[in-house]
């Protein structure tokens, strides 16, 4: 199970609601990934007038967590305001705080980053910060009151794939007993796989889902992949060798050489 600020969650798949062609194409897609956790951005509720509540209805009616997010703050002050006021909307201390520091890349400003997820961890907040793979900036969200990290593996939106898997490997290894949620990047089932295999707790997803020509069957299918790479996390791999082994063994061979 996974632990979240006390809160025990099965799947280890969280899922973003935005660029869906349909609510009901939506429903589906969380309805097939077995989620338990769903990302919803104020922005996105306030630009949706009455369409925005119909879209909460169907959130309400998944039954599923709700994450808030403060995307497209690039600022201190408005990601502290938007995390305020999502709380007041979706009536939960949850928030996924993202801070964004670059136009281009929409890489983390990693320094406004620590400085808004100390406001609101010492407001109450449970905060789930977007960040970069750095183990100091990590170190410091911890310090600051974060019980969650939720590093990049790539660029929003980029569908990359890990570019890093060195620094990612590292971050799990240096904060073993914190929950690590692979956030950004993922484009395939198969990353989905590489990020769990390192030991990774859960993957939140969007992009790659909601842009698939199918997105219910998308989202099934990183469930399956998600799955897949931490049983075999779990299992204990082999490590990569350098030589070959024979995997029979010369004992009991009718000619020997």
């Amino acid at each position: 199970m996974l632990d979240l600020y006390g809160t025990k969650i099965a799947s280890h798949l969280l899922l973003g609601t935005a660029r869906y062609p349909s609510p009901a194409v939506l429903a589906d897609a969380v309805r097939r990934s077995q989620t338990e956790i769903v990302t919803v951005s104020l922005r996105r509720e306030a630009a949706g007038g009455r369409n925005g509540g119909a879209f909460f209805d169907v959130i309400r009616e998944l039954g599923v967590h709700v994450l808030p997010n403060t995307a497209g703050c690039h600022g201190v002050s408005e990601a502290v305001l938007t995390a305020k006021m999502a709380r007041e909307v979706f009536r939960t201390n949850w928030i996924k705080l993202e801070v964004i520091g670059n136009h281009d890349t929409l890489q983390p400003d990693v320094f406004a980053l620590v400085e808004a997820a100390r406001i609101l961890a010492g407001e109450g907040f449970e905060v789930f910060p977007y960040t970069t793979d750095d183990l100091v900036v990590a170190e410091r969200l911890l310090a600051a009151g974060c019980k969650v990290l939720m590093p990049w593996c790539a660029p929003i939106g980029s569908a990359a794939g890990p570019l890093n898997l060195s620094a990612l490997r590292s971050m799990r290894a240096h904060f073993p007993d914190v929950p690590l949620i692979v956030d950004a990047g993922i484009g395939r089932p198969s990353h989905a796989v590489a990020v769990m295999e390192l030991g990774f707790d859960a993957v939140l997803l969007n992009t790659a889902v909601a842009g698939a020509s199918n997105p219910a069957s998308m989202a099934e299918a990183f469930a399956k992949a998600i799955d897949a790479g931490r049983q075999g996390f779990a299992a204990g791999m082999l490590e990569p060798r350098d030589m070959a082994v024979p995997s029979t063994p010369l004992i009991g061979r009718a000619v020997f050489p």
